[in-house]
This record gives C-alpha cells, structure tokens and sequence, in this order.
C-alpha cells in the first residue's frame, strides 16, 4: 500500500532496478535469469503484494496471510492467490515501474478485488470467475490512474482502486441476471440501531480478531488470528498499531451503541486497524504524537463506517474500506501544517543477494 519503495544498494540492476525482472548485472556485465529462477521471483512479488494488503511488504507474511485465506475457505485463498497473481503479472506486462511490482503494490489491491467478487457474486460461477480476473487487471489500470493523480498531493493510493471497482460490482452486478446469485445483503438504511448492545467477554475477543480479518472481507476470528501473525512477522510495531486500531475501533463501537452482531463480525472495526497502522509507523513515523493521530483516525473511521453504508445502501452497495481511505487521506493532507508529525520513510525492500545465476530470494 505505499507509495513507493526505497531498495538498498545489495543489488541495484536485479528485478527491482531498471532491467527488468529476467535480468542481472554483474561484474563482468548483464545476465539473463534462468525461467526457474524468473518463476521463484515472481512467486516473491507475489507474496508481497498478498502482505501489502496490511502494508508489509514481506514473503514470508505474504505466506501466512495466504494460508489465513485458505483458513476461510479454499476458495478464497485461491482467488486471492490467483488474483494477486493477475494484477502482478498485469502490471508487468504494461511496463508499470519494477520497484512497484516487487514491492507488491501492484497485487494487494487485485487481491482484495479477486476476494471481493468471490464474496459477494459467489466462488464457484464461472462469471465469477471470468469477472475477477477482468477485475483484477483493471484495477491495475485503475491503480496507475490513481496513483498519477494523487502523487502530485504526495498521496498514497491505499485501497482506493479497490473500492473503485468492489463499489461499481456491488451496485452494477444486480442488475445482470447472469452475474448476480443473490450474494450477501446490500447495506441497510440509516435507520435507528436494533439488537443487543451487550459485550460478553467471549464477545471481545472474537471482535478484537475480527476486526483483523474483515479487511480481507473474512468474519472468521481465527482467520484474524493467523493475519495478525503474519503482521507481527513483519514488523513488531505494525502488529501493535492493528492491536490499538482494533481496540479503538471496538471500544469506540461499543462506547456509541452499535449492536452487538456488527461489533463481533468485525464489520464495525476493520477500517480502524488500517488507519491505526497507516498513521503510526507507515505513513507517518511512529512516536506519541503519531500514536495520538492514529488513535483520533480510528475512532473516526469508525464512525464514518455507518455513514457509508448508509450512503451507499440505496445502490445496494458497501462502505468496503472507504472509511479507511477517506479517513487517511484527509490525515495525512494535514500533517504539512502539523509540524509535531512526520512523513515515514518507505521501508527498504530486501533484493536478491547473491550476483550470477545462483540466486538466493530475499524475503
């Protein structure tokens, strides 16, 4: 989900440099990868981009997310997979910028788009099937669109082209009887709350994962267990930020009497863990006054969440991660005139180690 990617010198002309995933420069001048190896490296970015979906740009975290999905049910660990796959592949052949693609940038939001459509058209329609992938290469397209127009603000894209294109299928998709199968309810109307506001301590718990795995559209708590996994994996203070966002987001949905059924599913609490971890430690450099941020942005996130299903209910569409986008954008256009914050520097992505045909896959 970052804007960019800043790559140590260990080998600046490998897959991340100007030349291009098949090649390598070495001393005595430019090799060409063997097919196995130019595979392995694909199969890296495309982990990466299944991590960038919680902004980690790490293999191994990619790993562990995807067997999350598969934890939910196989076929949304194999659309997701696949579909990171498409908006990778997608990427490099319309020539979009190599320390994107290896970064992962250009296949978090195909993943989501991938899962999205499986959730809500349903997996096993072939239109399903033929739809996700159309999706997940436009929403490359999307993603450069996107990008050219945010970067002259120094604004990041986040799931933007996500939403995009799970708002168009969810309003669109109705009213193709090919297409539609009766998926999940369309948002409600803004309407009085209904149900029990109690917590029970059980209750707490599964709403504290939940909230983790509803960004992969997931109400499964142990799917939210094995994410937050793969976040510590990564980096131990993004899995702190996702334990803040979903606390807030949980607190903040308890505290305004949302009903007990939306704060255990996670659907009340999933845009605040993005917030949370995108204004302390990945947009913004991590200290008190960004972990003050951060806890103000989840809170509104989560208020805004039911504004926009509201919004969006009379199309029979979702709030999806908008919240978070909207949310985020709008604190981090701010910090030029907070001179108390601070922009991150991109995080450094491992590049292959080791020069001549014996290549070793960072992670």
């Amino acid at each position: 989900m970052y804007a960019s990617c800043r790559v140590p010198w260990v080998a600046p002309y490998s897959a991340l440099g100007c030349y291009g995933p098949v090649s390598w420069l070495t001393g005595g001048g430019l090799v060409r990868l063997p097919r196995t190896r130019r595979g392995e490296l694909f199969a890296l970015h495309v982990l990466r981009g299944q991590a960038q979906v919680h902004f980690m740009p790490s293999a191994v975290t990619g790993v562990i997310f995807t067997v999350a999905l598969f934890a939910a049910g196989w076929e949304y660990g194999l659309y997701g997979l696949v579909g990171t796959a498409l908006g990778t592949g997608t990427a490099q052949v319309l020539g979009v910028d190599r320390s994107r693609v290896s970064a992962g940038l250009e296949g978090f939001n195909a993943c989501l788009v991938a899962v999205g459509f499986a959730v809500f058209l349903g997996p096993g329609h072939p239109s399903t099937m033929v739809l996700a992938a159309g999706g997940c290469a436009v929403v490359t397209v999307v993603t450069a669109a996107a990008t050219t127009l945010l970067r002259g603000w120094g604004l990041p894209t986040l799931t933007l082209p996500f939403c995009l294109m799970a708002t168009a299928m969810t309003i669109a998709a109705p009213g193709f009887e090919r297409v539609w199968h009766g998926g999940p309810h369309s948002a409600e109307l803004s309407r009085a709350a209904e149900g029990s506001v109690a917590l029970a301590v059980d209750d707490v718990g599964r709403a504290f994962l939940a909230n983790i795995a509803q960004i992969f559209l997931m109400p499964q708590w142990y799917v939210g267990l094995i994410l937050l996994v793969g976040i510590f994996a990564a980096s131990r203070t993004a899995g702190a930020m996702a334990c803040v966002g979903s606390t807030v987001g949980l607190v903040t949905a308890w505290a305004l009497g949302a009903p007990t059924a939306r704060i255990v599913d996670g659907s009340m609490g999933y845009n605040a863990v993005l917030v949370a971890m995108a204004l302390c430690g990945v947009l913004l450099a991590a200290d008190r006054w960004s972990l003050g941020f951060a806890v103000a942005g989840a809170a509104t996130a989560t208020v805004l969440g039911p504004a926009l299903n509201a919004l969006f209910a009379p199309a029979c569409g979702h709030a999806f991660t908008w919240p978070f986008v909207l949310t985020t954008l709008v604190f981090v256009a701010s910090v030029p005139a907070l001179p108390r914050l601070h922009r991150a520097a991109p995080p450094a992505v491992r590049a292959l180690p080791e020069v001549g045909s014996e290549v070793v896959l960072g992670a």
